[in-house]
């Protein structure tokens, strides 16, 4: 993507509906109508015209455009695949006004404050995209497909630039995690910690074209069974998936599939690993991918995970969700002592 949603409305605006809810993982930020003060109850969402006026809104006097609007709606249906449906509309346009209202409040305040960001950050961030290019010529061909110029790109990302470090310069000392908050989040949601039986294993694949006729799918049956042999023998697994597994994803990794459980492989493979016992090698087991050989390397019964083992997880989604709560109070405060007009 090029000239993506900017980073300071996925960064700062994301949850300003609401705090998201405890989990192991950050929730979704909510997007409901703002509560009332009955608990449990909605604001009914305004309905948002057909058509849309040129100026949707003005935020300290700067107005939010049709333009804008319609530019985000359409970013944000080409990364789900498909528009937004008619009867979420009202609820997914409100909450864009809000978030553009958010990014141009954001925009005010630092140059306000005089955020610097240099040349040189913002070409890293432009190499950044780049890379996301197989080729250079690729990258500005798409550019010319969006009708973007390398100039208002570069005009977006130190805007970016810019209000990241508003944001941090003015919450960094807000977010800072004592110990106690991790343990009382790892013991307040135990569920959250229970891990099913596990299997490590790893498989040497031989690949059997989907629609394969009979000559092929007994060609590769053959290559198979003659790699088992070498495995009964007593070759070396790994050197023996290294040369022959045709899965690229393990191949290079000796077959090593790492950890999985229970129903994360297709059936006669997931049901060949878990009856297999640690250090045991099955026969032949066929899938719709073709004939596989699985030796299990270790077996993990059902558990609850440490705190030490999570511990690092769980400091870096409550430091995340430190940073979204005080960010968007930072942009509520913004609001609050500005301007702000809703015009539709």
């Amino acid at each position: 993507m090029l000239r993506v949603i900017p980073l300071a409305l996925i960064l700062a605006i994301a949850a300003c509906k609401g705090p998201a809810k405890d989990a192991a993982a950050p929730a979704p930020a909510p997007t409901n109508a703002t509560a009332t003060n009955q608990p449990g109850a909605a604001v009914p969402i305004k309905p948002v015209p057909a058509k849309l006026p040129d100026v949707i809104a003005r935020v300290n006097g700067e107005t939010v455009t049709r333009k804008e609007v319609e530019d985000y709606v359409r970013n944000l249906e080409g990364q789900a695949g498909g528009p937004i449906p008619a009867e979420q509309r009202d609820r997914i346009y409100r909450d864009i006004i809000d978030r553009v209202v958010g990014y141009k409040l954001l925009v005010q305040e630092a140059k306000a404050r005089k955020v610097a960001v240099s040349d040189a950050d913002v070409n890293a961030r432009i190499d950044e995209v780049k890379k996301q290019f197989p080729s250079e010529d690729l990258f500005m061909q798409t550019l010319i497909d969006r009708k973007l110029t390398l100039e208002q790109m570069k005009a977006d990302a130190r805007r970016d630039l810019a209000i990241a470090r508003l944001i941090d310069t003015e919450i960094a000392g807000k977010v800072a995690l004592k110990p106690s908050q991790v343990e009382d989040f790892y013991n307040g949601n135990p569920d959250q910690f229970k891990q099913p039986e596990r299997v490590r294993a790893s498989h040497i694949l031989i690949t059997v074209p989907e629609g394969a006729d009979a000559a092929t799918k007994a060609q590769a049956k053959a290559k198979a069974q003659q790699i088992l042999k070498d495995v009964k023998s007593g070759k070396d697994f790994a050197a023996l998936a290294k040369q022959h597994s045709q899965d690229p994803g393990s191949a290079q990794n000796g077959g090593d599939l790492g950890f999985f459980q229970q129903g994360q492989m297709v059936g006669p493979f997931n049901d060949a690993a878990f009856s297999l016992k640690p250090g045991a090698t099955s026969g032949l087991i066929e899938t719709q991918f073709g004939y596989h050989i699985i030796r299990v390397a270790e077996k993990q019964p059902e558990r609850t995970v440490p705190l030490d083992e999570v511990r690092p997880k769980i400091e870096q989604y409550l430091q995340e969700r430190n940073k979204e709560s005080e960010t968007v109070a930072f942009v509520k405060s913004l609001r609050a002592k500005g301007k702000v007009e809703i015009l539709v």
